[in-house]
């Protein structure tokens, strides 16, 4: 069974495009390693106003995409991005998770 998953992080004001243009080029063994972990639809939208970024993803598994951090791929692309958004030490996205309140299927 798929789960739902959605969160929100913060991108550092002047990067969408450069964000945007990293993801348009997302490593293919990154991208592997998603779909091996049970993620698919996995979608990023961006709200200029307040510079959030908001994920969602379905998700077959144990988790999600934020919580493939000992991967040594996950781990070189959150240094790879740390530039552009808000981050933890370990350079793993400040991530909010948003809980569910309605779902229409």
């Amino acid at each position: 069974m798929k789960s739902r998953v959605a969160f929100k992080m913060k991108l550092k004001p002047g990067n969408i495009q450069e964000y945007k243009k990293r993801h348009d080029e997302i490593w293919p063994e990154l991208q592997e390693l998603l779909k091996e972990s049970g993620v698919s639809e996995y979608s990023i939208f961006f709200d200029e106003e307040t510079n959030s970024l908001f994920g969602f993803q379905k998700v077959s598994g144990e988790g999600g995409s934020q919580d493939l951090g000992k991967e040594e791929i996950v781990k070189k692309w959150w240094a790879y991005m740390a530039d552009l958004m808000e981050v933890n030490d370990d350079n793993s996205p400040v991530t909010v998770a948003m809980p569910e309140v309605f779902y229409l299927a």
